[in-house]
């Protein structure tokens, strides 16, 4: 197996294939020599055929979805996927939350209001929207990350560890910090 920064090459019976994948999967696919199970996607493009790649069913689902929404393509997608886990991502389309999908290159206000609206009603059966209050706190926690340098999804993840009792967005980013700075 051979990676890149975009792709990862898996060799099936002697035939090599370029999977896609986001910044997340690429650095939990294993090293080269080792086996891998992944979920993919064939995408077919009147000129090409690409295969996209994840290491669990719920990101290829969501995958999948988001790429039935008109003006997100696979790379779009991919972009979507990197910013955070999923369970993140269906929350803030529940919450009505833009700013998870606008950062993401391709992804303009427009295309994110459509992704909100075209996805809310099927998730709001399955998922509670977060109070308010909370759900800005973690905004500006994050931004604040970003900020200080950390990626999106590193400054997400870490955002996600910490406990609910953790009131305030100076308290959540100094946690948060506390989390980066063991990794």
């Amino acid at each position: 197996m051979e990676k890149d920064d975009k792709f990862f090459t898996v060799n099936v019976n002697g035939v090599g294939y370029k999977v896609f994948a986001h910044a997340g999967v690429l650095e939990e696919i294993p090293a080269v020599g080792n086996d891998a199970g992944i979920w993919t996607h064939l995408y077919v493009r009147e000129d090409a055929l690409e295969i996209y790649g994840f290491l669990n069913r719920e990101e290829l689902d969501f995958f999948e979805t988001l790429i039935s929404i008109s003006g997100i393509g696979p790379k779009s997608a991919l972009g979507i996927l990197e910013v955070a886990p999923v369970a993140s991502l269906k929350q803030a389309i529940v919450s009505e939350d833009e700013t998870f999908f606008t950062k993401v290159s391709g992804v303009g206000r427009k295309t994110a209001q459509r992704l909100i609206l075209e996805l809310k009603t099927k998730l709001s059966k399955k998922v509670t929207p977060l109070k308010g209050s909370d759900s800005e706190q973690m905004g500006e926690a994050l931004e604040a990350l970003v900020s200080l340098g950390y990626n999106q999804r590193d400054a997400r993840k870490s955002l996600q560890e910490i406990s609910k009792d953790i009131k305030g967005v100076e308290e959540k980013v100094k946690t948060a910090l506390k989390l980066l700075s063991k990794k």
